[in-house]
């Protein structure tokens, strides 16, 4: 049976073979998978994807295209596929605020002109600026050594095209690309985000990806996402937009497209804060500068830098309001200062309109951390600012200065968080190590509440001085134990505090935390006077205000351990496990308990 489906695939498939152009007219179709914003599950563009191939006895669309070009059809097949992708894209509501990925086949470069004049007529009838489509460029074969391929990127660029290198991280130049060219977006292969979320090494590899990418204004789309802690994993690590079956299949109903996928926000955690503190410091900073459109000429941008002296570079956009890049005066002063210089420029034939004087920037969302923004910032040498956008649209602009006083604020607004008895990190900032920890699943991560026993007592027997005295004797030895720069200490408030250590073993975390409840509990002792000492209790009154016998105080502390690999986006998930096992330290003679999250890998 199998062997006869395959002789009559293969019948199909030879019969077509002169023939293939007109038969892919009647059953080639384009099938749109949504790409998603990651942050707000906003449907950013679409990928158009052939379907139908199977019909003609082809395994894939690669070989249906191998096939067209061994029959010198490929211009037309790819002309008659593009045509038909943008049909269905201008029938999408809302088409304008899109964009529509296309393939682009490295041997169809030396015919780039007659594809794109194909192309921009029919976006010139459909009414579609050419800001809403994106070549992606195939990493089968080495684009860069097409003779062509400078001119005919180019070209797309002064046409308002927007570029991505498909297939990051597997194909053939792409780091030349990245280096030499204008490209938009990166997608990272599919073989990098399978198992992201267990794997260590394409941890590494797409934070670094990301960051990277960011720093040359360069934004990031994973492709291939199928499961919920791909698409966490991609989230923490700054990712931009996202595609894949996790988030929706591709179709060739347009019914079945849906604008949003809202419900992506909530994904991993039960309740997200609207906005951190780093991105309402950076809001406040936002400088809101004009902006320039990279199709409009040149005149617009003298006409902009006569009207603001005191500004050296204006960002660009394309027609959809993504930024492009910034445009700076002095390389126009060249042109000004020169004979004929400036009415050169306004030349028709010349052809050089604010596209052609783009500079690459920074570009990364708002709801980046402030310690990232500023790493982006010192990594692009020379850089005027960092862009920042909201729903990858413009949002305004930091420059160092900006961001210096955003650093300065948190610094401020951590310190007034500290706890002024003993000057460690409050409550907000305990929050925030939990979620930064609960998200980097590189390496085990350890989180101990620490609470005394029997403080209210000895509190109300010898007075709050002494009672503040036993909590700086607790931050005192805690300081003493943890000082590595990697190690965080909190003061949730009272006798209550947090430990927060990343990269400890479970056996040298229980050894220094036996030594410093040992060595509290003797100091504590200290405390009382040589009576109740020798007695081993005091007398006073529990919370309902019944009179009874007190042991001496201790220190109890459970601690919570998240495996490597494990990434949690609820820390109220966290804070619940945190006070079972709290419960279970007091319970303990030893006064520790250690429990690994959910019983995750234990």
């Amino acid at each position: 049976m199998i062997a006869s489906v395959a002789t009559e695939a293969g019948n199909v498939r030879r019969f077509a073979k002169d023939q293939l152009l007109t038969l892919a007219k009647l059953v080639v179709e384009n099938a749109l998978q949504p790409i998603v914003e990651i942050g707000t599950g906003e449907v950013f563009g679409y990928e158009s994807l052939m379907r139908g191939h199977e019909r003609l006895g082809f395994n894939s669309p690669l070989e249906m295209l191998d096939q067209a070009e061994s029959a010198g059809d490929l211009l037309a097949f790819e002309q008659m596929v593009a045509s038909r992708a943008l049909a269905k894209f201008s029938a999408v509501p809302n088409f304008a605020g899109h964009t529509l990925f296309l393939n682009l086949d490295v041997r169809l470069i030396p015919h780039g002109d007659q594809l794109l004049d194909t192309l921009l007529e029919h976006l010139r009838k459909a009414n579609i600026p050419p800001s809403s489509v994106c070549f992606e460029l195939s990493e089968r074969f080495d684009n860069t050594s097409v003779p062509e391929f400078a001119e005919l990127v180019a070209r797309m660029r002064r046409s308002g095209f927007k570029l991505a290198i498909d297939d990051f991280g597997v194909g053939h130049g792409e780091m030349k690309l990245l280096c030499d060219f204008p490209i938009d977006y990166v997608k990272i292969d599919r073989h990098f985000i399978a198992g992201l979320d267990e794997n260590p090494r394409k941890r590494h590899l797409v934070r670094n990806i990301v960051s990277f990418s960011h720093v040359l204004g360069v934004r990031v789309i994973a492709e291939g996402i199928e499961t919920e802690g791909e698409f966490l994993a991609c989230r923490e690590f700054g990712v931009d937009l996202v595609q894949g079956w996790y988030i929706a299949r591709p179709s060739t109903l347009l019914a079945e497209l849906k604008p949003s996928f809202h419900h992506l926000q909530d994904v991993g955690t039960a309740r997200r804060s609207s906005q951190s503190l780093d991105e309402i410091l950076i809001r406040r900073q936002i400088e809101l500068l004009p902006t320039v459109y990279e199709h409009e000429g040149i005149d617009s941008v003298f006409d902009l830098f006569r009207r603001n002296p005191q500004q050296s570079f204006f960002p660009v956009l394309n027609a959809n309001n993504e930024p492009r890049g910034i445009i700076c005066e002095a390389p126009l002063k060249e042109f000004i200062y020169r004979p004929f210089g400036r009415d050169l420029l306004k030349n028709k034939v010349y052809e050089r309109s604010v596209a052609n004087f783009v500079e690459r920037a920074p570009i990364v969302g708002l709801d980046a951390d402030a310690e990232r923004l500023m790493s982006i910032f010192a990594n692009m040498e020379g850089s005027d600012c960092v862009i920042l956008t909201e729903n990858m649209r413009y949002a305004g602009i930091v420059s160092a200065a900006s961001l210096i006083r955003v650093i300065n604020e948190k610094q401020l607004q951590i310190a007034q968080d500290q706890n002024p008895l003993t000057g460690l990190p409050g409550n907000r900032a305990i929050r925030d190590f939990m979620q930064d920890a609960a998200r980097d699943g590189d390496d085990v991560r350890h989180l101990c509440y620490c609470d005394f026993d029997n403080f209210k007592p000895f509190n109300d027997h010898y007075g709050f001085h002494l009672g503040d005295h036993a909590i700086t004797l607790f931050a005192a030895l805690l300081r003493r134990y943890f000082f590595s720069e990697g190690d965080f200490l909190g003061h949730v408030g009272g006798d209550d505090f947090f430990i927060g250590v990343r990269d400890w073993t479970r056996e040298e975390l229980t050894e220094i935390l036996d030594r410093l409840l040992s060595d509290f509990h003797v100091d504590a002792a200290e405390l009382y006077s040589a009576e109740d000492r020798a007695a081993g209790m005091i007398r006073g009154h529990d919370r309902q205000g019944r009179e009874r016998e007190f042991p001496l105080m201790r220190c109890s502390i459970g601690v919570l351990e998240l495996p490597a690999d494990l990434v949690i986006e609820d820390i109220q998930r966290i804070s619940a496990e945190i006070a079972g096992i709290k419960k279970k330290a007091k319970e303990s003679e030893s006064g520790l308990a250690l429990e690994v999250f959910g019983g995750y890998g234990a």
